[in-house]
């Protein structure tokens, strides 16, 4: 018989306890029903659910809600992100549809769409991305509309046709310092998510990005990708705390205090973004509306 080695609790690493500033509400009220309802009829998913996003219940109980297209199986396997991973399945040509009759019932004054990575497909999903848009705005023409798009990976052809279709606002994000894209977005290269920004710009598009701390970054660096995102084009920055999804995804290093993040917003605005969201809780889609 063999013995086995005892294992003492207290040896176990632990997770980092989440300070007072991170607690939320839970998802409750007639509007977070109806929400509910219709992403569950429209069969449609949004990055609320996939990525686990804490303001859940504040958005949707205010008949918000961010759409993802394209699916809910990415390409990439970036090692912050809780959404599913893989070879993703045919994408749904009437996808436009659903969710534009979805954001009509729900009489959503300022959508924000989102997508999973494609980069099996040639176009990267920038047609269903197109088509989307110009759905949205055909059956609710007084609704305003940004776009958190994904990498195309420098093919500049996909970007042109995924942002022509009327959406006011265009983002792209970052989501880390320099140093550390390696290990947070290895399939991503942060000058080209620069250039994309960039490009988008000049495009004639009002730009936003956003990115996480709390991954080991230094205030330094945060102020160093602050002056790139301006130095190309961003308009409106966002930057929140990393909360580790699952223990198979990247630790919380640190769990920055909301002072901090206040000084991060200060030196945003001195920097001349027009707008800076800075906070424990903020994601990218957080308050979008206020970004026109």
């Amino acid at each position: 018989m063999i013995d086995l080695p005892v294992v003492n609790k207290e040896d176990k690493p632990k997770r980092a306890k989440k300070p007072d500033w991170l607690r939320v509400k839970l998802p409750i009220g007639e509007k977070y029903r109806k929400v509910r309802r219709l992403v569950d009829e429209y069969k449609l998913h949004t990055i609320c659910q996939s990525g686990n996003c804490p303001n859940m219940g504040e958005c949707w109980g205010a008949g918000t809600a961010t759409f993802m297209i394209l699916g809910d199986v990415c390409t990439r396997s970036c090692s912050f992100c809780a959404v599913k991973t893989g070879r993703p399945p045919e994408y749904d040509e009437d996808e436009p549809n659903r969710v534009a009759e979805a954001i009509r019932l729900m009489e959503v004054k300022h959508a924000v769409i989102t997508s999973v990575n494609r980069d099996e497909l040639k176009d990267r999903g920038a047609e269903i991305w197109y088509q989307t848009v110009k759905s949205v705005k055909e059956q609710s023409p007084n609704t305003t509309i940004e776009t958190l798009i994904p990498d195309v990976r420098a093919n500049w052809e996909a970007l042109s046709r995924m942002i022509a279709g009327g959406q006011e606002v265009v983002s792209h994000n970052m989501e880390t310092v320099r140093r550390l894209y390696r290990l947070v977005r290895p399939q991503a290269k942060y000058d080209r998510s620069l250039e994309q920004i960039k490009r988008t710009k000049e495009a004639g598009h009002r730009t936003k990005s956003g990115f996480m701390v709390g991954l080991g970054e230094t205030k330094e660096e945060v102020i160093e990708i602050l002056h790139d995102l301006h130095a190309n084009g961003c308009d409106v920055v966002t930057i929140g705390q990393y909360l580790q999804p699952t223990k198979m995804h990247l630790a919380v290093e640190e769990f920055v205090h909301p002072d901090v993040f206040a000084f991060y917003k200060e030196e945003g605005e001195k920097i001349g973004f027009d707008f800076v969201e800075s906070g424990p809780l903020v994601r990218s889609s957080y308050h979008a509306e206020r970004h026109l």
